[in-house]
């Protein structure tokens, strides 16, 4: 076995490469079909970064054009339709409504580069007026909505993709296959690394709206509150009613790669979650440095969002993820053996575009086709949501009554390493944690089933939310 010591010589010494409400009239029971010499007409819902980064890659596909662009910020949508032509693409139609754009029979696919409130009432409005849709990650802003946009992409006979792109790497699927097979040995530990520096978002403040901004379309699904963050775009994520924080906005990728390779599905066993937003005093909501961990019975996912300076995780490798087995380690798509001396690169088949894979499943029709599924969008984002609900949950503690609870929870040993060099890292960036507390969230019993807490109504009541009308997240029975 790795054992802790190991693991965190692993740790502190490798040398590494590894490095890198819908009107009915917008229902149709009938597919997509285009045949394979035909172009697929396109829609971007959402022209933020993710939504620029969206018209990118599609002006490069061949067999796809983008017809409109859709933002509630018409700015935005200028911005998108400007860089296509610069793309040496056509001029798309740039609207504020994505009904709109739903009510277009022409449009086959939709792009969803939405803030996170947003990309499960898009997808489905979306897939009931008969497109496939793309959908960034997180998939939903809670864990209801998310198995929503499945069973709706099951029961309408849709194809719906996740943004989690590293799916479509081929280096990567040779490593996890590798791991599948059972050359790394018994492989019990897999760790979620984002260590991304988040400044204070100031405020309160007048969020003064973009001029050409309508906030009703904007907020959706959403409440549409008085703002007091000084910044409106972007700083959405910081806010429990619109995204979930660090974990959902990147260590969704991580947390996607770490279940891929253990071959674990569905919530687990349980959650518990620690952390705070330290370091300064703003109005943001979620933490800034906030620690998961996700019991599968023998295997478990360890998490860690840092949001302040920091030292990298290792001082060379830059991966997001940490596969730890009996015979050796796994970092992004390099192995080593149990000392920390590389053994190989992965190499892989063909790495695919990610959108291409979206596109050809499209045409084929076989949701079995893509290299990331919308359940395997919504079971990784789901774990996001339930670490956040554990941490919503949870009270101020001293970290010695942590490390207790770590304790009683046995699972895998690296949970208290995690919490030492947490505590390490919070002193490092000037956080004295006798002065403030982390919160400990709740330690949460899941039925995977359900996917449910079991015996906690405050925890179940936040798996989905209260939805503004028309913007509401429609039940499989109304569908």
């Amino acid at each position: 076995m790795l054992t802790s010591t190991r693991r965190r010589f692993f740790e502190d010494s490798l040398m590494a490469t590894a490095a890198v409400a819908l009107p009915s009239q917008l229902f149709s029971a009938d597919p997509v079909s285009t045949s394979p010499n035909e172009k697929l007409t396109a829609a971007i819902i959402g022209c933020g970064i993710r939504g620029k980064a969206h018209a990118r890659e599609l002006a490069r596909l061949a067999d796809c054009d983008v017809a409109y662009v859709c933002d509630p910020d018409l700015d935005r949508a200028d911005e998108v339709g400007a860089l296509l032509v610069e793309l040496k693409r056509p001029m798309p139609k740039k609207v504020q409504d994505l009904r709109k754009v739903l009510e277009d029979k022409a449009v086959d696919v939709v792009f969803i580069a939405t803030p996170n409130h947003w990309h499960a009432l898009a997808a489905i409005w979306a897939m009931q007026a008969g497109k496939d849709v793309y959908v960034e990650k997180p998939v939903s802003q809670n864990v209801e909505e998310g198995r929503r946009i499945v069973q709706v992409a099951r029961k309408l006979g849709r194809i719906a993709q996740t943004g989690t792109q590293n799916r479509s790497r081929g280096a990567l699927a040779e490593a996890v296959k590798f791991m599948r097979e059972g050359k790394l040995g018994e492989v019990k530990l897999a760790k979620s690394i984002i260590y991304s520096g988040r400044g204070s978002i100031g405020g309160p403040a007048e969020c003064v709206m973009p001029p050409r901004c309508d906030y009703d379309l904007w907020a959706g699904p959403a409440p549409m509150t008085k703002l007091t963050r000084p910044k409106f775009h972007y700083d959405w994520h910081w806010f429990w009613d619109t995204g979930n924080g660090e974990i959902g906005n990147n260590n969704v990728h991580s947390l996607d790669i770490c279940r891929w390779g253990l071959g674990v599905t569905g919530l687990g066993r349980s959650v518990l979650s620690y952390g705070g937003r330290l370091g300064y005093t703003d109005v943001a909501e979620t933490p800034n440095s906030q620690v998961g961990i996700f019991d599968f019975g023998d295997k478990t996912i360890v998490s860690e969002t840092r949001g302040l300076k920091t030292a990298p995780f290792h001082p060379t490798i830059k991966s997001m993820w940490f596969f730890y087995g009996s015979e050796g380690i796994i970092a992004d798509t390099s192995l080593f053996d149990p000392k920390g001396n590389l053994v190989r690169a992965f190499e892989g088949g063909k790495s695919e575009n990610h959108f291409a894979n979206f596109l050809r499943a499209v045409r084929s029709r076989k949701h079995t086709d893509l290299t990331a599924d919308i359940e395997e969008g919504h079971q990784s984002t789901a774990l996001c949501h339930i670490a956040n609900i554990s941490y919503r949950l949870g009270q101020t503690t001293s970290v010695n009554a942590i490390s207790k609870v770590l304790g009683d929870i046995k699972v895998h040993e690296d949970v208290q390493d995690t919490l030492e060099r947490t505590k390490h890292y919070l002193a490092e960036a000037g956080v004295d944690l006798d002065k403030t507390q982390l919160t400990l969230g709740q330690h949460l019993r899941v039925d995977g089933d359900k996917e449910s807490f079991l015996d906690n109504a405050a925890a179940n009541a936040l798996l989905t939310r209260e939805y503004r009308a028309p913007f509401v997240v429609p039940k499989i029975s109304e569908i």
